[in-house]
């Protein structure tokens, strides 16, 4: 697999010419037809998929994208480069698409950096027609080591040298909400026991016209406040893997090498009445809370 992850929108600009490349437009179909990049094939499904991890789980995962995927014409060869809003809407959208070919085993693989903004801000060409490529033989090869399921993640709690990270909104943290969807979307709230927290758009820096990940110094500064190390094993959950994906790339380019997701994540977990969870305010949040209020 290729070692490039973001793609600048002059490269991708680049490749589309050369036809050596398919822009994934993750977004709802609304806004892919309100105005997307010129030749961008939407896959919506890459973002609103709920996953489950059993056997069953991943196979109907791997069949569904290995259609949706051959559709939009990859076919090994091309690069998928996958896109958003921007890096830091949509709860990591462009990232879990990323990450799911990855997942899927597809060698050429990348983000638009900074996304639809920074393709409009380089003068870009977006249009509203539906773009249907001729479809491709998609090939699947999946890379277990990348993903974890919820038996795996139940193992990892009585293992000291795993360490899980929860990167979900604050309320969803402490138990307040069981979702971005919705306070009572999932069934329970609350957390992974020992994980954790590290908000994922704290990764970001928005500081700049286009959001960015914040420089590599930075994020194993802010990894190692919650005592997480580039030499650290990590399992990395959200509420469906979207925003785990986020951080996933974020650290991935500080050079953390040892990052799994829980893809299930906690619309999984929560839906297990035999999963225990913690509630409240865990132990060591203290300190940290004031920097996101």
């Amino acid at each position: 697999m290729s070692n490039k992850v973001l793609f600048r929108p002059d490269e991708a600009a680049a490749l589309m010419q050369a036809g050596k490349a398919v822009l994934i437009d993750i977004r709802d179909t609304e806004s892919y037809q309100a105005g997307h990049i010129v030749g961008a094939v939407n896959v919506p499904d890459v973002f609103s998929y709920l996953a489950q991890t059993s056997p069953e789980g991943l196979q109907a995962l791997q069949a569904q994208f290995a259609e949706l995927f051959g559709n939009a014409g990859l076919d090994g060869e091309k690069v998928a480069i996958v896109y958003e809003d921007a890096l830091n809407t949509r709860y990591g959208g462009s990232c879990r698409g990323f990450w799911l070919l990855q997942y899927l085993g597809y060698p050429k693989v990348g983000i638009l950096d900074g996304g639809l903004r920074a393709w409009k801000a380089f003068g870009g060409t977006v249009d509203n027609s539906t773009v249907t490529p001729a479809a491709a033989c998609f090939p699947v090869l999946p890379q277990a080591e990348l993903l974890v399921t919820t038996e795996q993640m139940l193992a990892a709690l009585a293992d000291p040298a795993i360490k899980l990270l929860d990167n979900r909104d604050k309320d969803e943290w402490l138990g307040e909400s069981s979702s971005p969807y919705g306070k009572d979307f999932a069934p329970r709230k609350g957390r992974i026991p020992g994980a954790v927290w590290l908000e994922w758009y704290e990764l970001m820096d928005t500081r700049k016209p286009v959001a960015a990940f914040k420089s590599a110094s930075q994020v194993r500064a802010l990894a190692a406040e919650r005592g997480l190390t580039p030499d650290d094993e990590i399992i990395i959950y959200c509420f469906k893997g979207a925003r785990a994906a986020n951080s996933y790339v974020a650290m991935k380019l500080a050079g953390f090498d040892k990052l799994r997701i829980y893809l299930g994540s906690w619309n999984e977990w929560s839906r297990d009445e035999r999963l225990p969870i913690e509630t409240g305010l865990p132990k060591g949040a203290v300190r940290l809370l004031p920097q996101v209020v």
